[in-house]
């Protein structure tokens, strides 16, 4: 017999899955159904890594998901060409396809000895279906039955066609106040090909840890020289440099790992981490990190895609709000630094904290906490963390060129670094 809570949970998730096949499409990385969890997407070559590979390459991609509802059902993706800036480039797919324009999922598992059941998709990209012939940004979109109406995911990654190289420095930031809180990312483009106007043809995007969110969009080079444009710019390209992201581990669902305080075992796993506390105010410490990133990982079993177990974990932040208005969410990738209801800590003033819980696969985790302002809706990511110009980032820079009379943007040279610590 189902519970009044089961019922209503029931009703929910019926409720949001008709809301999700109501919806359309958008150009990021999102997740539209509630049951749909641990989305992963990366190069083969290393693990986590940003979803970039060479154009006419053998390198692929690796794209997973969990489907809670477990069984089976008919999923089905596309790729869509997009412009540098995360818009449709409106080419037909002939353009930017080898092949078909859509095929199912047909690489499917299901969970092993786990108290959540789920099933395990997994997708990997060019394949004999799905090839992508011109370099750019794209997008993987998901949806069931054939259906687009129906969306499931949508995924960035990009297709490079290396003609440029991107030499990357970074240094302290160059303005006073900021010099011992940000890092500014100078580059420059080495070319040998001809590039009649880059300050209308070509366009430079900058990131800090593979985070989208994070773009900055470079128009104009400072200094054009035989072979190479060079962006230097004193008050461009600058980051908060933030601190090192706080982890946990919960590889083992027996044994208590890095900042787990308890395990508690019922018809659901809960895990309840150590009370984080606001390090704005302390120095800058040394901590080992994986920039935001997270790693599925199983100590109880062999096969960490489909034995790792779900639990839900608690977080707490000793913190007070910092202004009357707005609201504290924890991020990282395993969530796509999204700031939704999913994310949101509640503040219980009682006990002068924030406290929320998140539904994740076993593994090991970065995360950090963020601060919205609603009333200037800014994103505060320094104000509990603190930001500290020693703090060891990676950096992405994307080069763009639109050759004149081309209706669309090639991906024409991509460089990944990290900053020396000084």
């Amino acid at each position: 017999m189902i519970k009044p809570a089961g019922l209503f949970f029931l009703l929910l998730v019926s409720i949001q899955i008709a809301v999700a096949q109501n919806q359309q499409f958008v150009y990021e990385n999102k997740v539209y159904q509630p049951t749909i969890k641990t989305v992963q997407c990366y190069n083969s070559q290393k693990e986590q890594s940003l979803p970039v590979i060479a154009l006419k390459s053998n390198e692929r991609l690796v794209f997973s998901f969990d489907d809670l509802n477990a069984g089976s059902k008919n999923y089905w993706y596309t790729v869509e060409h997009c412009t540098s800036d995360w818009k449709s480039s409106r080419l037909s797919t002939i353009h930017y396809l080898q092949s078909i324009s859509e095929d199912r999922i047909t690489h499917y598992k299901y969970s092993f000895g786990t108290i959540q059941k789920y099933t395990h998709y997994q997708l990997t990209l060019p394949n004999t279906q799905i090839r992508p012939k011109i370099s750019g940004n794209y997008i993987l979109k998901v949806y069931e039955e054939g259906n687009q109406q129906k969306p499931v995911i949508s995924q960035q990654f990009y297709v490079v066609d290396n003609v440029v190289n991107i030499g990357v420095d970074v240094v302290a930031s160059s303005q006073v106040s900021l010099r011992f809180s940000n890092q500014k990312v100078n580059f420059t483009i080495l070319h040998q090909m001809p590039i009649q106007n880059p300050y209308t043809d070509l366009k430079a995007i900058v990131m800090q840890n593979e985070n989208p969110q994070t773009a900055i969009i470079n128009t104009k080079p400072n200094f054009i020289k035989p072979g190479s444009l060079v962006y230097n710019e004193v008050n461009s390209n600058d980051f908060p440099a933030g601190n090192e992201f706080r982890k946990f581990d919960i590889r083992s669902l027996r044994y208590k790992g890095d900042n787990v305080q308890e395990i508690i075992k019922d018809t659901t796993t809960s895990v309840i981490l150590f009370q984080d506390i606001n390090t704005s105010k302390a120095k800058y410490s040394n901590l080992v990190d994986e920039n935001g990133s997270f790693f599925i990982r199983n100590k109880e079993g062999s096969d960490d895609p489909t034995e790792g177990d779900y639990a839900n974990v608690m977080f707490t932040l000793n913190a007070v709000p910092p202004t009357p208005n707005g609201d504290v969410y924890v991020v990282g990738r395993f969530n796509n630094y999204v700031l939704n209801e999913a994310s949101k800590l509640n503040f219980e003033s009682s006990r002068k904290g924030f406290y929320g819980n998140i539904l994740l696969k076993q593994g090991l985790y970065d995360y950090k906490y963020v601060w919205l302002n609603k009333d200037t809706g800014k994103i505060d990511q320094a104000i509990f963390e603190g930001s500290f110009f020693e703090t060891l980032n990676t950096y992405q820079v994307f080069a763009y060129y639109k050759k004149p009379g081309m209706r669309w943007e090639e991906l024409i040279g991509y460089s990944n670094v990290g900053n020396v610590k000084r």
